[in-house]
């Protein structure tokens, strides 16, 4: 079988920075997150709702660290008492159609991914 170098698949080695970056966006809640900010901004409140087993520690390290990468803003309101919205940015709906699509895969493919396990675990016994 022949090499294939870089140029030939168009595909290049996964970067450091790229990695960290993926390890951020596909963590534990960021991806729950972002589905609920690409739907519409929402207050902190309304996320742990939305996501009721996140903790509250979790939630905001998830959303400073979506901040610190450009993908939610956090929008401090002027009304009485003042509000904090947070809300995804025009960089973070870049990956909308990714959510969507890793979501959705996940979804249709659990079922498959399950029995996968179970066959993988009863050859370990």
């Amino acid at each position: 079988m022949r090499d294939t170098d870089q140029a030939e698949t168009g595909h290049s080695q996964i970067t450091a920075p790229q990695r960290e970056l993926l390890d951020q966006l596909l963590d534990k809640w960021s991806l729950q997150v972002l589905d609920q900010l690409c739907g519409r901004p929402s207050r902190f409140n309304e996320l742990r709702r939305a996501i009721p087993v996140v903790t509250q520690k979790s939630l905001t390290a998830t959303l400073r660290r979506l901040e610190r990468n450009g993908m939610v803003e956090r929008v401090v309101t002027s009304t009485r008492p003042i509000a904090v919205e947070y809300r995804i940015t025009p960089l973070g709906t870049t990956l909308q159609d990714l959510i969507d699509a890793l979501l959705g895969w996940s979804a249709a493919n659990l079922p498959a991914v399950e029995r996968a396990r179970e066959r993988f675990d009863d050859d370990q016994d």
